[in-house]
């Protein structure tokens, strides 16, 4: 009887294991990434809040706040957080190239604990600093690197199952992020992984699934801007709308690729000299520019922007016709230092700046409409992906009455953009594949 009951522990414990093994690690994994993703969205909208505290009563302040905290930012990132700077996207992409021992490589030194902390500390300094920076590409590194730890609880973990762990982690936190999971999967299979394999598609479903809950459960059931009120205009309008927006956001993303991948094109060479023997000054400097057009601006081009785009979308707020033009100069000067922070939601709110300038063209045609096809045009021209582009917005907006018109804007967008300047975030990842 002993040794009956021994071997039915014996059983049990190995079912168990392999329970563990096959479901437990990955379950435990995305809810931690569910949870950290939702604690770091709070954390980012606390800073913002502190930002506009400091900013309230002071409009100046920015002016020693801003370059004081960008220089700081930089100095921490090249000092102990180095494969932190920038969205966290590209670094993700050379993590899953097609090299599986140089790709191991860099798994371990750009998806690692350490850079967890570092991308959300630096970035949460940016944000109070009043950078234009968004969270949701730190949230897919932080994402990717949280997963990417949890193999060290298989005791044979292969380099594919770490890409496939990645690539969930990399797609659960998108979606967690935003509360979009459809553009999670479509964000996985269209920009992170050209060649999704069949196995792997259960893995990050899996991962979106259970991070997503843990997000519902701790934000409740909500859309990122709300259900808008688009009205369809007629058809002849929505033409015309559709392809007005893909042309200009796609040329508006692609100047926007352009700038960020040619710096040593149009940054005068004192300045590139700068950059590379001083970057705690360059930082400084480039964050002296945020705050002047700050507060030139009156303040709307600090920080996401969601504020913003929501405002023009819901038609509560006004802005000035040079606002999309001004935030994308912040946006460039909050991301030439290497600063940690992603450009899909400050994207967002340039592409809804952009609608509502196109509204002035348009009289006729719904605002609501006009920015969300500025929206999912000029991300889709700053990514050029388009699926994920349109999905995002459509998830955002439960704008599925527009699904048509944002398909074929963000597809336009996208082909127009890409005639002017390469994918940004497979271009940026190269610098991580030497």
């Amino acid at each position: 009887m002993k040794n009956l009951l021994l071997g039915l522990h014996g059983q049990t414990l190995r079912r168990l294991r392999r329970l563990w093994l096959q479901y437990g690690i990955l379950w435990s994994g995305a809810i931690l990434v569910g949870l950290v993703a939702v604690m770091y969205a709070r954390l980012i909208d606390v800073g913002f809040e502190m930002f506009r505290l400091l900013q309230h009563g002071h409009s100046w302040l920015p002016l020693l706040l801003t370059p004081a905290m960008s220089a700081l930012c930089v100095w921490l990132t090249r000092r102990f957080f180095s494969g932190a700077e920038g969205s966290g996207i590209p670094q993700v992409i050379a993590c899953l190239g097609e090299d599986d021992r140089t790709s191991a490589r860099r798994a371990s030194g750009l998806l690692s604990l350490r850079i967890v902390v570092g991308k959300i500390a630096v970035s949460f300094l940016g944000i109070v600093g009043g950078f234009t920076i968004g969270r949701e590409g730190p949230t897919v590194q932080i994402g990717a690197a949280l997963m990417y730890s949890m193999r060290r609880f298989y005791p044979r973990a292969s380099v594919i199952l770490e890409k496939r762990l990645i690539l969930a982690g990399a797609a659960a936190g998108l979606s967690a992020a935003f509360n979009t999971p459809l553009a999670g999967i479509v964000f996985a299979i269209e920009e992170l992984s050209r060649s999704f394999e069949q196995r792997a598609s259960g893995i990050v479903i899996t991962t979106i699934i259970f991070a997503g809950v843990v997000a519902l459960g701790l934000n409740g059931n909500y859309t990122y801007f709300g259900t808008i009120t688009a009205g369809v205009d007629g058809a002849r309008q929505m033409i015309v709308a559709t392809i007005l927006c893909g042309l200009f956001m796609g040329v508006a993303g692609g100047v926007f690729c352009w700038l960020l991948l040619n710096t040593q094109r149009w940054i005068p060479s004192s300045l590139r000299r700068l950059r590379s023997e001083s970057p705690v000054l360059f930082g400084a400097l480039c964050g002296l520019l945020v705050a002047v057009i700050g507060v030139a601006a009156g303040g709307t081009t600090f920080g996401s922007g969601y504020a913003e785009a929501k405002g023009l979308l819901t038609s509560q707020e006004q802005l000035s016709v040079f606002y999309p033009l001004a935030k994308m100069a912040a946006m460039v000067g909050s991301y030439l230092p290497g600063t940690p922070g992603g450009i899909f939601a400050p994207s967002l709110s340039i592409g809804a700046g952009f609608g509502n300038l196109l509204h002035l063209l348009l009289g006729d045609t719904s605002l609501p409409m006009l920015i969300a096809l500025a929206m999912v045009g000029y991300l889709a021209g700053v990514t050029q992906s388009p699926i994920t582009a349109f999905v995002i917005v459509m998830e955002m907006i439960n704008g599925h009455a527009l699904v048509i018109s944002l398909m074929a804007t963000s597809l336009l967008a996208s082909r127009v953009s890409r005639l002017i300047a390469p994918p940004l975030y497979e271009a940026l990842s190269e610098r991580y594949a030497k």
